[in-house]
């Protein structure tokens, strides 16, 4: 049901409101927050469509700002959506004009909903500050998306300087899956510190970037930024250790190979996490996010003022693993596999049951002398480059294993 009422008044949209979920009746859903979405009016449809898709599993009263002209008298279009055109969810439609635009947060607050959560998204151009905006001031969670800025790693480097509890941004909600099969990983024997991180991505990749903050910071190791073309988003994670590294790396968007000393390497499904799911994922948590903000405030200076090396760079040093090398595995294990299941595993020994430490120290350090070997020999080399620019990494071993392990 969509309900238009140009040129109204707020009371009397809260009037309409309650007049159709009272006649509705069963639609009287309980909502569990208020989610007001700030954007253009050019772009509020497209924005609508994530935040119902995002509010199935939370449903919710969406209030969406769709900033108008200035120019003008004052007025207020609003639309109300309801039933199978909102989803789980009610959602609110409310576009300015004249003196209002600058003053949407006393619009918006009679339609809060009583003692529940306030969430606020800008999807697109957000404030520098959200936590001082008078929509965000509203809100116990502000949520940005630096994806969509210019420059993604100044507006990152913006939001840790005025960062305030409730505050996160989707590129690092992109990141939760690699963070999560990382950490499974080293999770796992032989526990050894990690010596030195290289994480590879796209130039314009804000995920990419916390990502590599992120692990400098909790390992305390160096870290080194891979540079790709635009666009390409996270492509590669290596980890090196005594034992061997462990590689997770992503060639093509959609399909990841995790390799690591003395297991089999595995297959998995790891594709680009949609706008919605990134956001859902969000509004499942109303409390501070402690690792966000230490991940800004003391990760983010460890990539500061290092020249970034390309991909390219970084495969020829032999701080990154191969692309091409990646795909050709990947494409080996779905083969294998009968192309069933991305979490498939490569037929190649691994350790047994009752191997010791001493029997996956051995495997590790033959696997690391295999890794230095070809270091070695792709130095006699002139760096090679995949097309579209993107490097191409040094080649995985191939006897190499994998472990598996919250975009």
């Amino acid at each position: 049901m969509i309900v238009d009422l140009p040129g109204t008044s707020v009371a009397a949209v809260a009037s309409k409101l309650r007049d159709l979920r009272d006649a509705a009746g069963a639609m009287a859903l309980s909502r569990v927050l208020t989610l007001v979405v700030v954007v253009d009016d050019a772009r509020a449809d497209e924005a609508l469509t994530v935040a119902a898709r995002a509010t199935h599993q939370h449903p919710s009263r969406i209030v969406a700002i769709a900033a108008g002209t200035r120019r003008g008298a004052n007025r207020i279009d609003a639309q109300l959506r309801l039933g199978g055109d909102a989803g789980a969810s009610e959602i609110i439609v409310l576009r300015l004009y004249g003196e209002l635009v600058d003053h949407a947060e006393s619009v918006v607050m009679p339609l809060l909903l009583p003692d529940s959560p306030i969430v606020a998204w800008w999807p697109y151009d957000a404030p520098e500050d959200p936590g001082a905006d008078p929509i965000g001031a509203l809100a116990q969670r502000r949520i940005t998306d630096a994806e969509h800025a210019a420059d993604a790693a100044t507006a990152i480097a913006t939001r840790a300087k005025v960062y305030r509890p409730g505050d996160t941004d989707l590129v690092w909600t992109r990141t939760t899956r690699w963070r999560g099969l990382l950490a499974a990983a080293l999770d796992q024997p032989p526990f050894e510190p990690v010596r030195r991180v290289t994480v590879c991505g796209g130039l314009d990749s804000g995920s990419t970037d916390l990502l590599a903050a992120w692990l400098g910071h909790r390992l305390g190791c160096p870290v080194v930024r891979g540079r790709a073309p635009a666009g390409a988003g996270l492509l590669s994670v290596r980890l090196e250790r005594e034992s061997g590294p462990i590689d997770l790396v992503r060639p093509d968007g959609l399909v990841a190979i995790l390799s690591h000393p003395g297991q089999p390497i595995r297959r998995l499904a790891l594709a680009r996490r949609s706008d919605e799911e990134c956001l859902s994922d969000e509004l499942a948590r109303l409390d501070p996010d402690d690792v966000y903000d230490e991940t800004l405030r003391h990760g983010l200076p460890l990539l500061r003022g290092k020249a970034l090396k390309t991909v390219t760079e970084a495969v020829a040093a032999g701080l990154a693993p191969e692309l091409d090398e990646a795909r050709r595995i990947a494409a080996e294990i779905a083969k294998a596999a009968g192309g069933q299941g991305s979490a498939a595993m490569v037929e190649r020994p691994a350790p047994t049951q009752q191997a010791s430490d001493e029997d996956v120290r051995r495997r590790g350090a033959a696997q690391r002398d295999q890794v230095q070997a070809e270091r070695t020999e792709s130095t006699k080399k002139p760096p090679r480059s995949v097309g579209g620019g993107t490097a191409k990494p040094t080649p995985t071993p191939r006897g190499k294993g994998a472990g598996s392990g919250r975009g």
